[in-house]
């Protein structure tokens, strides 16, 4: 596999306010979004089984993007912006959300 095709992968960790609403007013937005871009949640669970270190919120995620500028170009893109800043700024406690490159 080439540089350019490595995919890369998110790391997703959030505390919702209210799972309801967030499903409401962000996943039922976000998904076709993802699949307009060609993610995939590839994993995804209210209940994660830590391990090690904490994790006080309610989701943890795995989205595979097709490449790390597909990754970048999502987030950054004006079909992402609104539901971003409304995850962050209305329904969520705190959220996390780490870009790895792929093998």
């Amino acid at each position: 596999m080439s540089e350019e095709t490595k995919p890369a992968y998110g790391m997703v960790q959030i505390n919702m306010k209210n799972p309801s609403d967030f499903m409401e007013r962000y996943v039922q937005h976000v998904m076709p979004i993802l699949n307009a871009w060609n993610i995939e949640m590839i994993a995804g669970s209210m209940t994660p089984n830590t391990k090690e270190g904490s994790f006080e919120g309610n989701w943890a995620a795995v989205l595979r993007f097709p490449s790390m500028e597909v990754a970048e170009a999502w987030y950054k893109s004006a079909d992402y912006e609104p539901y971003k800043s409304l995850r962050i700024n209305e329904l969520t406690d705190f959220s996390s959300l780490v870009f790895i490159e792929g093998l």
